[in-house]
């Protein structure tokens, strides 16, 4: 896992670990069932606190992009399929919403979705 963090840059160090985390697990590069390097092992490869990786966990893990363990570790939880079926899912009922909200009728809103396709 090629993780790196700008110590002078803009974004905190912790976001910048749990967004390439984030984009690793969107790309495929890490599959669901993989176990993630342990706090303490990341914060050492990257010079960070423990803290600074812990909380970009629980960020993924509030997410439900990964999942603790206890002390067998933190695995990737959501495959890349997933992620993407549910970005799908959530663009849907936009659409939807906003669709009903502009009194449109299922099908010219299928209309829309046909021709964006």
């Amino acid at each position: 896992m090629d993780i790196t963090v700008d110590p002078v840059g803009l974004t905190p160090p912790y976001e910048q670990v749990r967004s390439q985390i984030e984009a690793l697990i969107r790309a495929g590069e890490l599959a669901r069932g993989t176990r993630l390097p342990t706090v303490r092992q990341l914060s050492l490869d990257l010079g960070l606190a423990v803290n600074t990786i812990a909380r970009a966990y629980k960020e993924l893990e509030a997410g439900q992009l990964v999942e603790t363990r206890g002390r067998n570790g933190t695995f990737v939880l959501a495959s890349r399929s997933q992620i993407n079926d549910a970005a799908t899912h959530t663009a849907a009922a936009q659409l939807a919403a906003a669709a009903h909200e502009a009194g449109m009728s299922l099908a010219e809103a299928t209309a829309i979705l046909q021709k964006a396709w």
